[in-house]
């Protein structure tokens, strides 16, 4: 989502960027005349274009601030952009000495697709428009090129791989350098650096790419996440159940996850039938609510589990917590009456609102994510159920009268969502709930309960993670906070540091009447210098430090230096733990 409102702002800045990654060939064909062309598409913040370079050559960070600066020259001339249809013979022609283009082609001919060009200058290039009029409509000063990556070409390790070369671009020289504070800020609050500082996590390559594991500070954190979800639910009336982590692939047949679905793992063999590790939970779901006879009385059943799914996510895409092979959700699923589904989905919204303002994430809105309408196939369902649930969706969404945007090609393959995209402190967006309405499932696994006139009806199934997972969501609390959690979150919540031996006796007694209040604490009596103990204190982000010596020995009390503040206070013991469970409790945002 843009950062205004104005859809033609939002349009003209997607030209803009469009347009750039055109300019970009050009500057590089400048350079290397026997480069070869992929794709220059538009993604957040700017654009990329991928290339074969001719005769082993490698762009260097000068080259990409020639292709920068040749573009800028460029944008001054006013060169126009002007698109027309051409046939698939002479769009052959046109690219006879572009493998790549070819290769789109030949798909767009099977396709039955038509195909335009656009000139810009002296260079043609396939492609289906989004373009400024004339290159001086670009801000001269709006864009920069970055960096380069790998890619193969159409994303398949079966292919060449490609040079991608990146470039940020906005509507002014004042948007880009707000953007480029804010990757400077996130380089800092990076959550792998973060999480190998503060001991939280690590990926071993022993282990394997995508599988994080958790040192104990980082459990700590994940329990107390996770339990607080469990917390919410538990009042709301939601009932935990438990699920294997393999299964046969009839499962996945029946629901349509083994057509549908590009991401699970090589099945292994088991007494002669193919089993899978679980991508997703719902299949499960349905069976296990399909194994009891159900009365129309009993509606809403609302199971849940917090449980591992594997996915087969390409290397390239796996970033520390973020993106991972091995994540946690909390699912839900809650099996209801067509007209109990409003009601349901006021309850998750509530939970929703509840659960992130404890985390402090207030900035948000809701993206209503519906199937492509010009790729159906894609989906399971007929027009009429899809018609139904994304239009309750729509529905309840403007009841709220929460912000919104709606986006095609971005529902599940068995149902619309609901996506909540939250803004995080130096604002960036995250999608990380979700909910969605499911007519296809229940009818895949032939779901019914008994209404009031003894007949077998279908229910409707709602699927919900507040969470997303766990992992990416504390990557994303990580660097929300920049590791400074608030108390309530902080793994270690309070660091006890006698000044020397002399006071250890005093500080286990303090030690222990803290922890025995359910605060969690620990105690550095190490041999090491007050001043670098603190220091390491302070670089682990503990919310209170507690330094204890004669003064506070003879009188009873505790010197608190509190986290962000540049002198310590000095509170008797009880007042301390008082303020410090009263902080917890009300999950205060620090």
């Amino acid at each position: 989502m843009v950062e205004w409102d104005d859809m033609e702002n939002a349009d003209k800045l997607f030209n803009i960027r469009h347009s750039l990654a055109h300019l970009l060939a050009i500057a590089v064909l400048e350079k290397d005349l026997g480069a070869k062309l992929g794709i220059g598409p538009v993604i957040d913040n700017g654009f990329y274009y991928d290339f074969e370079f001719s005769n082993g050559y490698t762009p260097t960070p000068e080259d990409l601030k020639g292709f920068e600066k040749a573009m800028r020259k460029m944008v001054n001339k006013g060169l126009p952009f002007e698109g027309h249809e051409i046939s698939v013979g002479d769009a052959k022609k046109l690219f006879a000495s572009q493998p790549y283009k070819l290769d789109l082609i030949n798909e767009f001919e099977s396709e039955g697709k038509n195909l335009t060009i656009y000139k810009t200058g002296e260079f043609d290039d396939l492609c289906k428009g989004g373009h400024v009029d004339n290159t001086k409509e670009i801000p001269a000063d709006g864009f920069t090129i970055t960096h380069t990556a790998g890619a193969y070409w159409r994303g398949s390790e079966k292919n060449t791989m490609l040079t991608r070369i990146y470039g940020l671009a906005f509507e002014s020289g004042e948007a880009l350098d707000a953007h480029l504070k804010q990757m400077e800020e996130a380089k800092k609050r990076d959550h792998r650096k973060l999480g190998k500082e503060m001991e939280l996590f690590t990926i071993i390559d022993e282990v394997g790419a995508g599988l994080p594991l958790f040192y104990p500070k980082g459990a700590l954190l994940r329990k107390t996440i996770e339990g607080f979800i469990s917390e919410q639910q538990e009042k709301r009336g939601y009932k935990d159940i438990w699920i294997p982590h393999i299964t046969k692939g009839t499962l996945y047949e029946i629901s349509g996850h083994l057509d549908k679905y590009d991401a699970m793992y090589t099945p292994m063999k088991i007494d002669e039938h193919d089993y899978y590790v679980k991508p997703m939970n719902c299949p499960h779901f349905m069976m296990l609510y399909k194994t009891l006879q159900h009365s129309y009385k009993e509606l809403p059943v609302r199971y849940t589990c917090t449980t591992t799914n594997y996915r087969n996510e390409k290397s390239g895409e796996l970033s520390g917590l973020t993106r991972v092979r091995s994540l946690t959700q909390d699912d839900c699923h809650v099996f209801a009456r067509p007209d109990q589904i409003e009601k349901e989905i006021d309850l998750m919204l509530d939970m929703i609102k509840e659960v992130y303002a404890g985390f402090g994430l207030s900035d948000f809105y809701v993206r209503i994510s519906l199937r492509d309408s010009k790729n159906k196939d894609k989906y399971i369902g007929n027009d009429e159920v899809w018609n139904t649930a994304e239009n309750a969706l729509r529905d309840i969404v403007k009841k709220t009268g929460w912000k919104y945007e709606e986006a095609e090609d971005e529902a599940a393959f068995y149902g619309p969502k609901l996506d909540f995209m939250f803004k995080d402190a130096i604002g960036r967006q995250w999608q990380l709930s979700t909910i969605q309405l499911d007519f296809n499932l229940p009818e895949r696994f032939d779901l019914n309960y008994i209404d009031e006139s003894n007949e077998k009806i279908r229910p409707v199934v709602i699927h919900r993670a507040v969470l997303g997972s766990t992992e990416r969501f504390m990557g994303v609390m990580i660097e929300h906070f920049a590791g400074a959690f608030p108390l309530w979150l902080s793994p270690v919540q309070v660091k006890i540091l006698p000044i020397s031996e002399k006071f250890a006796e005093y500080a286990g007694k303090v030690y222990k009447e803290i922890s025995g209040a359910g605060i969690r604490v620990e105690m550095d009596d190490s041999a090491e210098s007050l001043g670098k103990r603190i220091r390491t204190a302070k670089i682990e982000k503990v919310p209170f430090i507690l330094v204890l010596g004669e003064k506070e020995v003879e009188a009873g009390t505790v010197t608190v230096e509190m986290r962000g503040k540049e002198a310590g206070e000095t509170h008797s013991l009880a007042d301390f733990i008082e303020y410090t469970l009263d902080d917890i409790a009300k999950k205060a945002i620090w």
